[in-house]
Order: structure tokens, then C-alpha cells, then sequence
């Protein structure tokens, strides 16, 4: 389940939206735009949950500092196993 929660940096995304909505009303119409920038909101904010939870994924238990491949077991699959 995919939780959108209201973060500090989405008040520029609302923002931006809101001056998109403004600069789209003389072509569509205020009903229309606001639509769209509604639906973009959610569809930017889900697109973005869905990366960070990829990402989080993908990393698991974090990243090594010295090669930068990802850690199994606590251990760099490349420098732990390259001194044994």
C-alpha cells in the first residue's frame, strides 16, 4: 500500500502546479485546469513514492564506502571477500 503523506518540499510542487493551473486557464478553462493539475499532483506524488521505494529496495542494507556496490550480509560482495 502506497501512503502519500504531505512532505515540506511539495509546497514548491503545489506551488508550481498552482502558477501551471494559472497559466493553462485561457486555453481550458478553470474547471478543466485545476482537473489536471489535481491529477498531476497525485500522478507526480505517486510516481515519486514508487521510485523511493524501488531505491529502498534495491539498496537493501546500504551501499559500501568504499566501492559502492551493495552490502549482503553486512559484508561488500567485492572488498570483504577479495581480503579472505
Amino acid at each position: 500500500m502506497i501512503l502519500l503523506k504531505f512532505d515540506k518540499r511539495d509546497i514548491v510542487l503545489v506551488v508550481g502546479l498552482f502558477l501551471f493551473m494559472i497559466g493553462l486557464t485561457p486555453f481550458t478553462g478553470l474547471a478543466a485546469a485545476a482537473v489536471l493539475v489535481i491529477i498531476m499532483f497525485f500522478g507526480i506524488k505517486l510516481y515519486v513514492e514508487k521510485r523511493k521505494q524501488s531505491i529502498a529496495s534495491d539498496v537493501g542494507e546500504g551501499l559500501c564506502m568504499e566501492c559502492g556496490s551493495v552490502v549482503v550480509d553486512k559484508k561488500c560482495p567485492n572488498c570483504d571477500y577479495s581480503r579472505e
